[in-house]
């Protein structure tokens, strides 16, 4: 009986593809996330990333309490900001819920369909070794008044930023890395936000470059 149930729960959470790119990833039609990127597709179902990620890795950033008065007293939520990374991938994610679990599960597939891909290279004159262990050259990210700029670093020097900038940059597969930030950093989603967004723009940017070429 317990095996019946068992295999029942399996079922429960099987994945059933609700898209044409989840149909696609399930038939094996598309097997990377770069292959979807590259198409110019979207990704609509955190299931895509679990599947062709599956050495994803998350982060809880930070957690709080977010309360609101209303006509039938106070109310009570949880607010959750979650990042998820792989080497060369990085998302972010941000969202609230009763329970705190809940919050935590919503932000991560937010983060999950907000994933893009992250260009590692070596862009230290003090290296030029040619590895992916950095960023090829430097980039600056913005959300609200906080300013992130992530620097090319040579290797061994680590990852030079603050505990939430560097969980972020080690998600992405950074190894070395200079890093400045402005503004009022003490605001966790802004900081997040804009290092996720250097990231973004990077590979917006880079679009735009295969296009015009």
């Amino acid at each position: 009986m317990s095996a019946s149930r068992g295999r029942q729960r399996r079922e429960a959470k099987e994945w059933i593809p609700r898209t044409k790119v989840g149909r696609a990833v399930e038939e094996g039609k598309l097997t990377s996330l770069s292959e979807i990127f590259e198409a110019g597709l979207r990704v609509k179902e955190a299931e895509i990333v679990r599947k062709l990620l599956p050495d994803l890795k998350q982060e809880v950033l930070g957690i709080r309490i977010v309360q609101k008065q209303t006509e039938s007293g106070e109310v009570t939520r949880f607010s959750a900001i979650v990042a998820v990374g792989s080497p060369g991938w990085l998302g972010l994610g941000h969202a609230k819920a009763y329970q705190m679990r809940d919050a935590i599960d919503k932000a991560t597939n937010v983060a999950m369909l907000n994933i893009v891909p992250v260009h590692l290279g070596c862009g230290s004159w003090e290296c030029r070794c040619g590895r992916p262990h950095s960023v090829p050259y430097k980039l600056v990210g913005k959300a609200g008044s906080v300013t992130v700029e992530i620097i090319p670093g040579p290797r061994g020097l680590g990852l030079v930023a603050d505990d939430v900038v560097k969980k972020l940059l080690a998600l992405a597969g950074l190894q070395d890395a200079w890093t400045r930030s402005f503004g009022m950093t003490s605001t966790l989603l802004s900081k997040a936000q804009a290092v996720y967004n250097a990231f973004r723009d990077m590979h917006a940017y880079s679009d735009l470059r295969r296009f015009e070429g």
